[in-house]
This record gives structure tokens, C-alpha cells and sequence, in this order.
């Protein structure tokens, strides 16, 4: 289950991520399996050069044993101190297979007790076999034994056993798998550091391919441009196909958007003219003026709304927030001049919306405008950059000093057509112009209580973040 989890983990990270611990779990793996091979190995040819020493001890015992005189008599010498030197971990033995401890030969160095045969010795018992294993001394000690059976024909069969210290077997062992270990550690460390540069390297590719993608959706490129290998070229070159296939259809989107408010407003300018020359009653020219004037606000409310919809998803399209909200506070300013407005504005420079310049003034242009209506004298803008750093959000908060709005009647007036005082000048659809049009960029907006003490209005939408921030 936990390999599960970690393998559906694994698929949601990066390429990069994957790759390197897909590398260093393999090589982990190769390197551990490696070292328990060459590990192996090596014990055993310990074994057997270790095996080999006590052999030559061993055949000399046999050939002592084959001498001429009683086998019970003769003397055994093999020449080496360390058999005669007490509990040396050294000891070799003479004797037959069923021979009673007091009927046995043995080397000084037992002290007078009997050398036990190997547990779970190599080979099968036999004749002139060697066999070999491993025991425990009287003191507990390990030791690595050999045994052969010698047949003297009529005196019957005897058992020769030679034993030496398992410590040497053992720590030339621990020796050489300490060597292996930080070998294969400095090799694991070498292999990790050639896998992240490869992978750095041959994912290069990619994340020039992502430069050029985040080039175009903030608008400092039209297409994909450079070289990429052979593998990755045709895809740069399907995004660059798809990007001129979106602007080919919204320009034509544009270009039908624009027949149709022409169709339209042609017609209802023709008929408030005639209205005016004609002699029909005062009231009824002031109807037909006011429904022209009705509908002319509602063609244009939709038709905005069918060009933003149509250029929201343009690719490569960004607008600098700055001027533009500076070229909004000066518009604004010059039409409630009278009221004496302090516009306070804090942005920092570089800070983008991702889209039309026209879809962003007039969202913001419609915030501004309401709250220099209702503002007593004060109307703060604050931009900023929100969210994650690969899917950055602009936030624009515009908010002002008027009596405000109670919150019950505030997802009211987003909802179209509907105003918030009949006496104000205005279509009504404003705010829910913005709506609409945050929608269309996959924003949101929002009123809320402003700190000025009047309304806040809140706008995020797609943007891209500056580099470094400011305020003025």
C-alpha cells in the first residue's frame, strides 16, 4: 500500500522529480545488490585462502598419522607456537570418530578439551573428504574448523581436525565491506550529481519551450521563437500553429462584433433623428427617445460583452496597470472636478493584467466611476499581485469614503441593470458589466465594507507580477 501511495505520489511530480528518483532509486538498488555480491564473494574467497592455511596443518597431522609406528604412540608436531600457546584460538586434534576426550590427541593450546565438530559443516563425511565449517571454542569463541578422515586399513579410521580463529575471516571482511561501502557511496554520490546534470541538461529543451510560453502570455512575444532538438521542435511548432489559429478566429470574432454594432446603432440613430423632426406628441417622442436610448445601452452592454468574450483567451495579450490606471484617475478627476476628489493610488510598477487593455479599463473604469459618485472626498486604488508564482492574479481594490452599502443589498446591485440610487446618472449596468467581464477572464468580484468607511469593490483577474514592488 505504501509503494502504492509513493508510486501515485511520484506520477504528480515533475519530469525532473521523477526522473531523479526514478535514477536514484535504481542505482540504489544496483549499488546495494552489487555490494552484497562482491561482499559475498569476497567471503567466500577469505573462506578459502583461510581454509587453505589450515589444509597445510592438516595434512601434516595426516601424514604424521600414516607413519609407520602405533598411531597411538606417535608424537604430532606441526612446528607453529600458537598450537601450543593456552586457548590460542589455534587447535588441531587426532582421533578416532567414536575415541573417548581422554583417548583423543590434541594440541596444547586446548588445555585438555576437546575441539567440537563444525556446525553444519561443507561437503558430506567420506574418506579423505575435506570439511569444512564453523564452531565455538570452550572460551566461545568463533572459530572456522576443517576435518578429513584418514583410513589406516586395519587400525581402523581416524579424524584429524584443525581449527583456527574466525576473527580474521571476519574482520578482513568488515574491512573490505567498509572499503566497498564508501566506494560505492562516492560512486552513488557521482552518479547523482551526472543524473541531475543530465536531467538539468536534457530538460533544458523544455524549459526554454516554458520561457517562450510565459513570453507570449505576458504579452513580450507573439510565438514561440529558437531552435529545439527533434523530438520537441514539432510541438513548438503545433503551439505556434494553434496560437495563429486563435487570433486568425478572433479576429474575425472582432471583425463580425464590429458589423453588428454598426447594423445595430445605425438603425436606432436613425430613428432618435427621426423622432426629433417628426410632429408626433411630446410624449411620445420622449418615450421612443427614452427606449432607443434603452436599447442602445443594452446593444452596447452585449456587444462589449461578445468582444470580451471572444478576446479573454487571447494568447500573448497583457496591459500594463500602471498607465493605465493612471490614465483612469486622470479621467476621472477632470469629470468630478467639482466634488474635489483625492484619488490615492498604490501600484506596484511592472504589474500586468493578462488581456485587452480595453476589457481592463473598463472594468476598473467602472469601479472608478462609482466610487467618485458616492465618495465624499476620498477614493483609495491599491494593486497587487496574488497567488502562486506560476499562476499569478492581479487584485485591484477600489474603495471610497461614502455612506456605503449594507450587505444584504450588495449582491444585489451586481446583478444587471440594477442601480443604486435612481437620482445618479447611469445605465445601471456597471457593476454588473465588471462581473461579467471578470467572469469571462476567469476572475471574481466582489463588494465588501471599505476602510474609508463606504464600499470596496474587489477585482481579481489574471496578471503577471513585477519584479520588485512599489507604491506611490
Amino acid at each position: 500500500m505504501t509503494a502504492l501511495l509513493t508510486f501515485l505520489s511520484l506520477r504528480q511530480r515533475s519530469i525532473a522529480v521523477r526522473l531523479a528518483v526514478s535514477a536514484l532509486l535504481a542505482s540504489s538498488a544496483i549499488l546495494l545488490i552489487a555490494a552484497w555480491i562482491l561482499t559475498t564473494l569476497y567471503r567466500e574467497n577469505t573462506e578459502r585462502a583461510f581454509d587453505s592455511r589450515l589444509l597445510v596443518f592438516a595434512n601434516n597431522l595426516a601424514t604424521d598419522l600414516v607413519s609407520p609406528s602405533d598411531p597411538e604412540s606417535r608424537s604430532f608436531s606441526l612446528g607453529d607456537p600458537r598450537f601450543d600457546l593456552p586457548l590460542s584460538g589455534w587447535y588441531w586434534q587426532v582421533g578416532r570418530p567414536d575415541a573417548k576426550p581422554r583417548d583423543l590427541r590434541t594440541s596444547r593450546s586446548l588445555v585438555g578439551v576437546p575441539l567440537k565438530a563444525a556446525t553444519n559443516p561443507d561437503g558430506r563425511a567420506g574418506i579423505g573428504q575435506i570439511r569444512q565449517g564453523y564452531g565455538r571454542a570452550q572460551d566461545d569463541r568463533l572459530l572456522r574448523i576443517i576435518e578429513r578422515d584418514v583410513d589406516l586399513g586395519e587400525e581402523g579410521r581416524y579424524t584429524v581436525r584443525i581449527a583456527g580463529p574466525a576473527d580474521e575471516i571476519v574482520n578482513d571482511v568488515d574491512r573490505f565491506r567498509f572499503s566497498l561501502f564508501v566506494t560505492f557511496g562516492l560512486l552513488g554520490l557521482f552518479l547523482a550529481l551526472t543524473t541531475l546534470l543530465q536531467i538539468r541538461f536534457g530538460l533544458a529543451p523544455l524549459a526554454q519551450l516554458r520561457a517562450a510560453l510565459g513570453a507570449i502570455r505576458r504579452g513580450e512575444a507573439d510565438r514561440i521563437t529558437g531552435s529545439y532538438p527533434p523530438d520537441i521542435a514539432p510541438l513548438a511548432g503545433e503551439v505556434n500553429l494553434l496560437i495563429e489559429t486563435n487570433r486568425e478566429i478572433l479576429e474575425r470574432a472582432r471583425t463580425q462584433v464590429g458589423n453588428l454594432a454598426h447594423a445595430l446603432k445605425t438603425p436606432l440613430s436613425i430613428i432618435v433623428n427621426e423622432v426629433g423632426s417628426a410632429d408626433a406628441p411630446g410624449e411620445l417622442a420622449a418615450k421612443i427617445r427614452e427606449q432607443a436610448s434603452l436599447m442602445r445601452d443594452q446593444v452596447n452592454y452585449y456587444l462589449d460583452r461578445a468582444r470580451a468574450a471572444a478576446l479573454a483567451g487571447t494568447l500573448g495579450t497583457s496591459t500594463e496597470v500602471e498607465p493605465a490606471l493612471a490614465g483612469l484617475v486622470r479621467t476621472f478627476g477632470k469629470i468630478y472636478r467639482d466634488k474635489d476628489i483625492a484619488y490615492e493610488v498604490s501600484v506596484p510598477p511592472g504589474l500586468r493584467f493578462r488581456g485587452e487593455r480595453q476589457d481592463f479599463e473598463e472594468m476598473v473604469g467602472n469601479l472608478v466611476d462609482n466610487a467618485s459618485k458616492w465618495a465624499n472626498g476620498r477614493v483609495a486604488i491599491r494593486a497587487e499581485a496574488i497567488g502562486k508564482d506560476d499562476y499569478p492574479h492581479l487584485l485591484v481594490a477600489i474603495e471610497d469614503d461614502g455612506p456605503g452599502l449594507p450587505p444584504e443589498a450588495r449582491e444585489a446591485v451586481i446583478g444587471r441593470g440594477r442601480r443604486l440610487d435612481e437620482t445618479k446618472p447611469g445605465s445601471g449596468l456597471g457593476l454588473s458589466i465588471v462581473a461579467d467581464l471578470a467572469a469571462l477572464y476567469r476572475g471574481r468580484f466582489r463588494l465588501e465594507e471599505a476602510s474609508l468607511g463606504g464600499l470596496r469593490a474587489v477585482l481579481e483577474v489574471p496578471g503577471d507580477a513585477p519584479a520588485t514592488a512599489a507604491h506611490h
